[in-house]
């Protein structure tokens, strides 16, 4: 599991550089990600959350669901709402 951590890392960057060109409410730093199951809810996170083991949980449980073709335009993670903001919220605290 450890060696797809790159290529999803990289994709993310490259999420990142399609976002700034077409959004300009995307801080430097940071990255737009859409949360949810069914509805689908924008956030906009640091990039450094990339590094923290439970996003990088939450990243390939969306390569999985989605693969790379993100229907949001953008980088998509099928969980509750709820659960997202509780993991940011604690990596928020790191």
């Amino acid at each position: 599991m450890g060696f797809r951590l790159p290529s999803v890392i990289l994709h993310a960057k490259q999420v990142l550089k399609l976002q700034s060109r077409n959004q300009t409410d995307v801080p430097k730093g940071h990255i737009a990600v859409y949360v949810g199951e069914i509805q689908k809810t924008r956030f906009v996170v640091p990039i450094s959350y990339l590094n923290h083991p439970s996003f990088v949980d939450l990243l390939n449980l969306a390569e999985e669901e989605f693969g790379f073709n993100h229907p949001m335009g953008g980088l998509t993670i099928p969980c509750d709402e709820d659960a997202f903001l509780h993991l940011t919220s604690q990596l928020h605290g790191c």
